[in-house]
């Protein structure tokens, strides 16, 4: 990213549209297997510091109106609903190395990676491009574990009349973000179509001969599921892009609202909080302008 490619990428919000491609966290989410889950927890309520006579509370004498508050303590996964992954998320090797060979050994730590976390990931304003595959093939979702092609990709941008320019984000659709509903509580359902996206051929051409700068999808984890071939990982694309490439991966992005608009190009904003030590941003709420 430039000004330059930042100013081009904000004219396209001409019309004001805005979108939002963030999907609502609760401790009831859908996630990955492999993280924890969540609670958010009440930790001071107007009833609470009252009936418990809270020390932190303002005494009766100098709050007359009664004006309290309410906040909350959050266990919380640094990989859950909408996210983007940080370059320390995946290691590979006998080393345990990520982005730009940093090892485990000499950079990870008790409270995260110490090189490369989510603080690290700038503010994205960008050129943002969706390749909506599941309506190109008709369908309200893609079946669990339907690759996406390389073919399939450049099919799906014809029939959009859109071309891909380098510093672009692309976000694929799969339909999976239909069923998230308020909070992502049918499991079941998620599940079922979770596993659809595109393999490493179709990402590299992406990367490689597109020039994408981030890709995405409406699934937890963008690539198909279980990899095609013998690729040496269950998760090769992630392998790809964030260890080999140095290239940020979105997951878990509603893109219905761009879907039913046959918004395909838009102004792509995210910012990640800065919580040092975090693997992802995440529970966030990009924006598609136009």
């Amino acid at each position: 990213m430039t000004d330059a490619s930042r100013a081009a990428a904000l004219r396209l919000a001409a019309r004001g549209e805005t979108f939002d491609l963030g999907m609502t966290y609760s401790r009831r989410s859908y996630k990955w297997p492999g993280h924890s889950p969540g609670e958010i927890i009440t930790f001071r309520s107007p009833d609470g510091i009252s009936r418990m006579k809270d020390p932190d509370a303002p005494p009766d004498a100098i709050n007359r109106d009664r004006v309290l508050w309410h906040s909350a303590a959050l266990f919380i996964n640094d990989n859950v609903a909408t996210q983007i992954d940080g370059l320390a998320h995946i290691t590979a090797g006998p080393d345990d190395h990520w982005y730009n060979g940093f090892k485990e050994s000499e950079w990870g730590g008790d409270w995260g990676p110490r090189k490369c976390d989510a603080p690290t990931i700038p503010p994205i304003i960008a050129r943002g491009v969706l390749i909506d595959v599941a309506a190109f093939k008709k369908v309200d979702a893609l079946p669990g574990h339907t690759l996406i092609s390389m073919q399939d990709l450049k099919d799906t941008l014809a029939w959009e009349k859109v071309s891909l320019e380098p510093g672009d984000v692309v976000l694929v659709r799969t339909g999976t973000g239909r069923y998230w509903g308020d909070d992502g509580a049918d499991h079941a359902t998620i599940g079922e179509h979770d596993s659809a996206g595109p393999d490493l051929v179709a990402t590299k051409w992406l990367i490689e001969e597109q020039g994408a700068m981030m890709v995405g999808s409406d699934t937890s984890g963008y690539e198909v599921n279980p990899a095609p071939g013998n690729p040496g990982s269950g998760i090769p694309v992630h392998r790809y892009l964030l260890v080999d490439q140095g290239v940020h991966l979105g997951e878990f992005h509603y893109l219905e609202g761009l879907s039913k608009a046959k918004a395909y190009v838009f102004c792509y904003v995210a910012t990640t909080s800065k919580i040092k030590g975090t693997a992802a941003g995440f529970a966030l709420r990009p924006l598609a302008l136009r």
